[in-house]
């Protein structure tokens, strides 16, 4: 699948200036019309498909954004709570520190949890909105533990795990070159790479969402 992925980015790109050009302005837009593009790649279109119709690609692109911060509003609230509450116990009592401390480390890491079952469930229920066009499918929890379960909960945390690195392998090596050599530098790769590795992981996931039809 990660095979298939890069070369799906690739042929996107490679010696298509002028598309690359769309996708560079797409990034630009506050990468709203590059959400509402890789949506079509997580419908399964192959190869990837021309950057146009970009009264859509907003549109969709907004509705992908805001289905995203739906799933992140659990892990937003849990953050405030934790923040709220470390900083007001230290205002009333700064003697328990350790205590405090204590309590807000167990705060992260109830955040750290919620935040992956929601990330793993809302990548299916995004790929579900790709696919039947309906918000409301996005959050269909019965359909997309469905999904999984077809696809296979090892099988998909895995994948998961994956992309994942492929991001911080992707973003560490941009931090790198930020510390060592210039911040500019770091900011200018990251948007000339964002069309790219958004393909890419796109794609992945397309693949992933597909295996559940194969098992």
């Amino acid at each position: 699948m990660l095979g298939d992925s890069f070369a799906y980015a690739k042929d996107a790109i490679v010696g298509k200036w002028k598309q690359y050009l769309l996708f560079l302005i797409a990034t630009l837009l506050l990468t709203i019309p590059l959400l509402g593009y890789s949506l079509k790649v997580l419908r399964g279109e192959k190869p990837a498909p021309e950057v146009d119709g970009w009264g859509t690609l907003i549109v969709d692109g907004i509705k992908y954004a805001i289905i995203s911060i739906i799933w992140a509003l659990p892990s937003i609230i849990i953050a405030i709570f934790v923040i709220g509450a470390g900083v007001s116990a230290f205002v009333m009592n700064p003697a328990a520190l350790m205590e405090i401390i204590g309590g807000v480390l167990i705060g992260i890491v109830v955040l750290l949890v919620v935040a992956i079952i929601t990330g793993l469930l809302a990548t299916i229920g995004i790929i579900r909105f790709a696919r039947t066009g309906s918000m409301g499918e996005a959050f269909n929890f019965g359909a997309i533990l469905g999904t999984i379960g077809k696809i296979g909960w090892a099988n998909y945390i895995i994948a998961m795990i994956v992309i994942m690195v492929i991001e911080l392998i992707f973003f560490g090596v941009i931090e790198c070159l930020n510390f060592i050599i210039s911040p500019y530098l770091g900011l200018i790769l990251e948007f000339l790479l964002m069309a790219p590795l958004t393909l890419l992981m796109s794609r992945y996931l397309c693949q992933v969402y597909d295996s559940a039809d194969s098992m």
